[in-house]
């Protein structure tokens, strides 16, 4: 398969808000699906505080060649000001599930 996928990994703090926003990107065939995962704990410094807040947070599929696309819609549509938006490569998998991914999104 020529082109490569990947995972991309967004945070929110709502999951309702979450899942609309994955579905968002699968209508725009930026992301072939996202598993929405409703309960997380995110631990982190902001402007110099730590904070301990209950998250959520999707995996997207995709492929590479569109991850700036999703940076720049996630900035578009997200609320926070500096939202978490991070890809990881995909090294191997079912290939009849990659290549569905490929099918499933634009090119870009």
């Amino acid at each position: 398969m020529d082109e490569e996928c990947c995972e991309v990994v967004v945070t929110a703090a709502d999951a309702d808000w979450l899942a609309a926003f994955t579905r968002t990107l699968v209508e725009e065939r930026l992301a072939a699906c996202g598993h929405v995962i409703s309960a997380i704990r995110s631990v982190y410094r902001w402007e110099g505080a730590v904070h301990d807040e209950a998250e959520a947070r999707v995996a997207l599929h995709t492929r590479r060649s569109l991850v700036p696309a999703v940076v720049q819609r996630t900035r578009e549509l997200h609320p926070y000001e500096v939202p978490c938006v991070i890809a990881q490569s995909l090294t191997g998998g079912n290939p009849a599930y990659l290549q569905w991914i490929v099918q499933e999104t634009r090119t870009p």
